[in-house]
């Protein structure tokens, strides 16, 4: 088994990205922890002021599923559902090599 790579768009409703924001760089913080994770990152979007990208990248699919038991993660979720406009939009990658990605 791989890498696993994820983009995640998530669509604010109008006004609330920077408390969605808020909520995913508390679980960037979270993931910084988390056995394989390799990368977190929070990226808003010039020109989309209601959009929110998360650029992940995880040892495998079963450290990301793990993560999102991790305690306190279920609690981040919550938070977050109510500020969306819409279900995350889920981009699959397998990452083959770069700068900054570990073995």
């Amino acid at each position: 088994m791989g890498k696993v790579g994820l983009y995640i768009k998530f669509r604010a409703q109008p006004g609330q990205r920077d408390a969605l924001v808020k909520i995913l760089l508390q679980a960037a913080e979270h993931a910084e922890d988390t056995p394989g994770c390799e990368l977190y990152v929070v990226n808003t979007t010039p020109g989309e002021e209601d959009v929110v990208w998360v650029t992940e990248i995880w040892r495998s699919e079963a450290d990301h599923t793990a993560s999102l038991s991790a305690a306190g993660v279920k609690e981040l979720i919550g938070q977050a559902l109510p500020l969306l406009a819409g279900p995350p939009e889920r981009i699959d990658l397998s990452p083959a090599g770069g700068a900054g990605l570990r073995g």
